[in-house]
């Protein structure tokens, strides 16, 4: 089968045939499918089934009843030969905003579709968390969508790597407007599935313009093709076609299942449509477009061109056409009005499913031992505990950059994972950040738990869109429904001479996104501990390892057991004191320690250190009642001063300790600059132990 783009199929006729013998005339052939008058008559009332539902859902609008729509008025045809062939219960999905034909096609109800337009506590999708035409089912292998374009690129290609692994033979669609093509989320997808020749339908749906901007703006492929700008990927199967045309699309999508089904590769198909509405409920088209381009996209509508065809074949009348409009303007306004009368949202529920409400987290059994191995280092600590949590979940796989032996990741945190536990659950992702986020993503939708390596914390940023928009909101905006608890690990921090893209700390910005807990450890028995629990709850977590702590002797602890665990959300009394409060995390926490000790030693000072270990959640019961013993607290971290997560820390114990109190909550931090490379020049940057020492010692004497 050839891997060349047809790029003549718009102008080419359609491969419809009638069928031989008495019941010509009532049947008609696309490829190797012959469709009968019921199939017909079915298809023509599913797009008429999406024009409607758009038009009632405008006018709902104008009424001042809904807030917003994106209409698929204009690309019915395609997108119900999509619905059609694939197995909505077996294949996963992961359709754009305007494909309402594909998902009404695949089982999603308009009832369903008008209890997320109007918000209502009984929507499938979201629960009224999330903006209409964002598509989501349980019922279906359908994840809740979000807004950004092109994020759901790389969760496809997880669900289908994670297919692959399991051995299912499922088939992973995934659609876009053309002008998304434009983000680079989206060619890493195409890299990685063509790469690993995975089982993705990419469907990327041309209407012309992404909301104003033409193609000829958007892509740089031969004659602003989709198709032709990815043709070089070898293994991708490429199509371009009239997706106005349903038995064209049809009969090209069956073209494109079968040479996925093969196993050499994914497809990509260019369907060339028409968007015979605004962009959306907020844009109005004639501000940018000629008047006789829409009055020409017009006369290409869909919906016309098939009944004109089954007209012309005797399988239907202009009488039955106008009863079947009649019918289904009919259904779908009792479906607006039964939803209209649907529950609304409760207020009290506004924050909930943020995190995992089952209450399996606390179930687990914590601390059940006192460690009380060899003494280890950190970076072997997580090894181990990698090594135990993949012996004991088979549906754990692992990946990153470099952590496949012989090099076992760059800090060797991952050796000797992948030759024990062979490179189908361990293995070597391309270097791309974001394309590590969004494939995890889509392989824990699948009930995989993935645990993923990003190098340094310093290139996380890639991964960001990801991380944010995706993996933290996907529990709460599916209200529940989904989860997709990934393990992130990440080396981060400065002090080893690593310049401004090797040294940086990370947590306080993460702190900011609600649904991702945050892990910071100071020691291996604590990087054990937490690091399995991470690997056994239902949450993402972003699991910081300090690079400089990885090897030091200081940070060295007895190896706990195989069974151990400790809570996220527990801070730890390292050091107890009466004269004043010190409250740290990672290697600042070492410093804090030192200088405790020294005060106690050389000033007769008592000084209570606490190591918050986890960021998301924080131990504050903890820290509170710490501070009302001591009367004075100071907070040290290696991030920057300003919007440090200090400075969270800080409010709150004003907020809650004002009373308690006997002196300013104080802090000390980096300074609000880069890490310069110059080991002079770093020390100047970075909290040091005298800063530290004397910044305890002046809030004791205040």
């Amino acid at each position: 089968m050839s891997k060349k783009t047809n790029t003549n199929t718009a102008k080419t006729k359609s491969s419809i045939k009638p069928t031989n013998g008495k019941s010509a005339g009532l049947k008609i052939r696309a490829g190797n499918k012959e469709f009968s008058k019921e199939e017909l008559l079915h298809i023509l009332r599913m797009m008429l089934r999406t024009r409607t539902l758009d038009n009632k859902a405008m006018n709902l609008l104008r009424q001042g009843k809904t807030f917003f729509h994106i209409a698929a008025s204009g690309h019915e045809a395609v997108q119900v030969a999509i619905g059609l062939s694939l197995n909505p219960k077996k294949d996963w999905l992961f359709p754009y905003y305007r494909d309402l034909g594909t998902v009404l096609t695949s089982g999603i109800t308009p009832e369903e579709v008008f209890l997320q337009t109007f918000a209502k506590a009984t929507d499938p999708a979201s629960g009224g968390r999330q903006l209409p035409v964002h598509w989501g089912s349980k019922r279906i292998n359908l994840p809740t969508q979000s807004s950004p374009t092109g994020t759901q690129f790389l969760q496809a290609v997880g669900t289908a790597l994670a297919s692959v692994k399991k051995g299912e033979r499922n088939i992973s669609y995934v659609s876009s407007g053309e002008g998304t093509t434009s983000q680079g989320e989206f060619h890493e997808a195409v890299n990685w599935a063509s790469r690993e020749k995975l089982p993705v339908l990419f469907v990327i749906q041309n209407n012309k313009y992404a909301i104003s901007v033409p193609v000829s703006a958007q892509s740089g492929g031969k004659g602003h093709s989709i198709a032709e700008m990815m043709a070089g990927y070898g293994t991708l199967h490429r199509l371009k076609i009239d997706g106005t045309d349903f038995f064209e699309s049809y009969e090209k999508i069956q073209e494109a299942i079968d040479y996925i089904k093969s196993g050499k590769g994914p497809a990509l198909i260019e369907a060339e449509v028409v968007r015979l509405q605004s962009h959306s409920s907020s844009d109005d088209q004639k501000k940018y477009r000629d008047e006789k381009e829409i009055e020409e996209d017009m006369k290409k509508c869909p919906i016309e061109k098939f009944a004109k065809i089954l007209m012309s074949k005797g399988i239907l009348t202009e009488e039955e056409y106008s009863e079947i409009k009649k019918e289904i303007n009919e259904e779908i306004n009792e479906a607006s009005d039964r939803a209209f009368k649907a529950p609304d949202p409760k207020p009290e529920d506004a924050a909930r499913f943020v995190y995992d409400e089952s209450g399996f987290r606390k179930s687990l059994d914590y601390e059940k031992s006192e460690p009380s191995g060899n003494k280890i280092v950190m970076v072997d600590a997580i090894n181990h505990a990698l090594h135990e949590e993949m012996e004991l979940n088979p549906d754990m796989y692992i990946f990153g950059e470099d952590i496949e032996d012989g090099k076992g990741g760059v800090f060797t945190a991952t050796k000797g994972l992948s030759t024990r536990f062979t490179r189908k659950r361990v293995f070597n992702s391309p270097l791309a950040e974001a394309s590590i986020m969004g494939v995890a993503i889509g392989m824990a939708f699948t009930g995989l738990k993935p645990v993923v390596e990003i190098q340094f914390g310093d290139y996380i940023w890639p991964a960001f869109m990801q991380m944010k928009d995706e993996l933290a909101t996907i529990r709460y905006r599916s209200n529940n429904a989904w989860e997709t608890p990934v393990v992130t690990r990440v080396a981060v921090g400065g002090y080893i001479h690593g310049g401004l893209y090797h040294s940086q700390n990370i947590e306080s910005i993460f702190a900011h996104v609600p649904g991702i807990f945050i892990a910071y450890p100071s020691n291996a028995a604590d990087a054990k501990g937490l690091l399995k629990t991470a690997c056994r709850i239902k949450d993402p977590v972003l699991f910081c390892e300090h690079k400089g702590l990885y090897r030091q002797s200081f940070a060295m602890s007895p190896e706990p057991d195989e069974e151990y665990l400790i809570p996220f959300g527990k801070a730890k009394v390292a050091k107890e004191g009466n004269d004043v409060t010190v409250v740290s995390w990672g290697l600042s926490f070492w410093d804090a320690m030192l200088a405790a000790r020294k005060l106690e030693e050389e000033e007769g000072y008592s000084v209570e250190v606490i190591d918050i270990r986890t960021i998301i959640p924080l131990d504050e019961e903890t820290i509170y009642n710490s501070v009302k013993k001591t009367n004075k607290v100071i907070i040290i971290h290696e991030d920057t001063f300003t919007a440090g997560f200090g400075a969270e820390i800080a409010a709150r114990i004003s907020d809650n300790c004002f009373r308690f109190l006997d002196a300013p909550v104080k802090r000390i931090a980096a300074k609000d600059a880069h890490i310069p490379y110059s080991p002079i020049l770093e020390n100047a940057v970075l909290p040091s132990r005298e800063e530290i020492y004397k910044g305890i010692k002046e809030l004791i004497l205040y």
